[in-house]
């Protein structure tokens, strides 16, 4: 079957979602996890990728996977194995030809820059300091 997952997450200590062979990604943690659950090698499809300490709040992402939890159960499940940087917020069952990158609609991206003069150390991972 053909999972949908609305992911969220804080990239802060990854390499962007594109799984790389030299640094950890979000796509990486992401399909250790599921695979780790279903015991099954899972290839996640993102709706599009991010840099380098992006964050998403509402990634679509899909997999295929003959896993017998049910779907309503599926994100308790993978965030049990997840780092607390990431989550699975929802998970559904999704229409065969459903592909995240080529079925999105849209996307929003939100740029926050602190206009200050000195770095907020709170903010830091969250904006651009501009000064």
């Amino acid at each position: 079957m053909n999972i949908k997952i609305l992911i969220e997450y804080d990239g802060t200590g990854y390499h962007g979602w594109q799984r790389q062979k030299n640094a950890l990604s979000i796509q990486e943690v992401l399909e250790d996890a599921i695979s780790s659950i279903t015991r099954e090698t899972i290839k996640i499809i993102g709706a599009g990728r991010t840099d380098a300490k992006v964050h998403a709040i509402g990634q679509v992402a899909n997999f295929r996977s003959n896993t017998k939890i049910p779907i309503e159960k599926l994100p308790y499940a993978i965030n049990s194995r997840l780092p607390n940087d990431i989550a699975v917020k929802d998970a559904k069952i999704a229409p065969e030809d459903f592909h995240a990158r080529f079925s999105a609609k849209s996307k929003i991206y939100i740029y926050r820059i602190y206009n200050a003069p000195f770095p907020s150390p709170l903010l830091r991972n969250y904006t651009s300091l501009l000064s």
